[in-house]
């Protein structure tokens, strides 16, 4: 017997950057975001009681080093919660890049906890599960559902979980992702994120930044307006990168092409298109955008990056768990 999970990535629209509880993974803030269709994670657990250790392969690689401590010691949380204290072998396999801001992390945790929890014997609700898939990374919280997802900060383990605010997103919103840079980042999201905490003079306003963002995200949402999701998705993504250049010492993800999608993108927007950006940690740009508008984006941004580095995705679904 074996459980196999799929979890898509998500791309946050209000972010959280920042941990206040490293142990918890307990954000600073609470977050929106939108689960994408096109960048997913599909991880194949098996439970392995003649092994002393857990095994991991990544797209046919062994997993070795911190990497695979930080998964045991994930994994050792199932085995506290089921009372199962088997080992594992887990084999993933990314379709998105690794570590590249393109939030494999959310999709990878996300698949890892639904299948282990499963393969032990935990038949968890989504709530509980979102919170256990936090515990191997923040914004995998988020990536048990589909669609338009809230990650509410909480006080402790019990009350940081997400919950989906829509999963079925059909008013035209779409994102593309423009990929720069499928290398790995020299600053980790989690060293970033402390650094920015513990140095960034403007630190403290961004968490009323996040809170207003929030209320406004939330009724732009509700009002269906492409516009002014993708408005705020953009001033949000530019103060929280604000951090990373006011941290000590400072820091960007940035690369020059990034500086030309934003600047092209800007442009368009002028041009009377509905079009706006987005970045997490790292160099590649996500086009927020409505979809009668894909084409002429499409069009303008080909000839600088590439077609085949144009990747469109629509809202994706939440998690998909089977036995086999």
């Amino acid at each position: 017997m074996a459980t196999i999970a799929r979890a898509h990535t998500n791309i946050a629209l209000v972010k959280y950057w920042g941990k206040k509880d490293q142990q918890l993974m307990l954000p600073q803030t609470d977050s929106l975001s939108l689960t994408l269709d096109r960048f997913y994670t599909d991880t194949t657990v098996t439970l392995a009681p003649s092994q002393s250790v857990d095994h991991y392969s990544i797209n046919g690689q062994d997993v070795t080093g911190r990497a695979a401590s930080r998964l045991t010691t994930f994994l050792d949380i199932v085995r506290q919660l089921s009372g199962n204290n088997t080992h594992f072998t887990v084999e993933s396999t990314n379709h998105v890049p690794t570590s590249a801001g393109l939030a494999s992390s959310a999709s990878a945790f996300a698949a890892l906890a639904a299948a282990a929890s499963r393969e032990a014997g935990l038949n968890l609700s989504r709530k509980d599960l979102s919170r256990l898939a936090r515990r191997g990374s923040g914004s995998a919280t988020r990536s048990i559902f589909g669609g338009l997802v809230e990650w509410h900060r909480g006080v402790d383990d019990e009350t940081s979980f997400a919950e989906p605010i829509t999963e079925k997103v059909e008013f035209g919103l779409e994102m593309m992702a423009i990929v720069i840079d499928t290398s790995k980042k020299k600053v980790s999201s989690r060293h970033g994120m402390q650094l920015s905490v513990e140095t960034s003079p403007f630190y403290p306003a961004w968490r009323d930044v996040v809170a207003d963002d929030m209320v406004k995200m939330k009724r732009a949402i509700a009002d269906r307006n492409v516009d002014r999701i993708g408005e705020l998705a953009q001033e949000n993504a530019l103060r929280m990168h604000a951090l990373t250049l006011s941290a000590n010492p400072g820091y960007t993800y940035f690369e020059e092409k990034t500086i030309t999608a934003m600047r092209l993108i800007d442009s368009l927007h002028q041009q009377g298109v509905s079009c706006y950006y987005t970045m997490d940690a790292g160099p590649n740009v996500k086009v927020i955008y409505h979809r009668r508008d894909r084409e002429q984006i499409m069009a303008a941004l080909a000839p600088i990056f590439g077609a085949t580095n144009l990747i469109v995705s629509q809202p994706g679904p939440g998690i998909t768990v089977r036995q086999l």
